[in-house]
């Protein structure tokens, strides 16, 4: 049986007001560290480690009933440096394609 995955599209966006030899997406690492806390405490499971994919970075959880996955999701979308846009796509384990689901918009207030 398939198990829900839940993706998190985030917009691949420089962040702004960084020296130019800086890192430009201080953010992957600030979500790699959130999800693995969360992996840590049993509420999640990253799937695999994130990768770029065209105009994002997508990360992976599962491991969780849906709701659960989704609010993680919209807790990275509120993370500090994260960029606006963020996504999540609702999927499973048996899907072979990055982005084949039902998309959520994560707001950012």
């Amino acid at each position: 049986m398939a198990e829900i995955v839940v993706e998190i599209h985030v917009p691949l966006v420089a962040t702004p007001g960084l020296a130019a030899r800086a890192y430009q997406f201080p953010w992957i690492e600030d979500i790699e560290d959130f999800l693995a806390d969360l992996e840590g405490q049993g509420a999640v499971e990253v799937i695999d480690e994130g990768e770029e994919y065209g105009d994002v970075y997508v990360f992976a959880i599962g491991g969780a009933e849906e709701a659960r996955l989704l609010a993680a999701a919209s807790r990275v979308a509120m993370l500090d440096r994260v960029p606006r846009g963020a996504f999540a796509v609702v999927t499973d384990d048996e899907t072979d394609d990055i982005g084949q689901g039902r998309r959520v918009d994560l707001e950012k207030s």
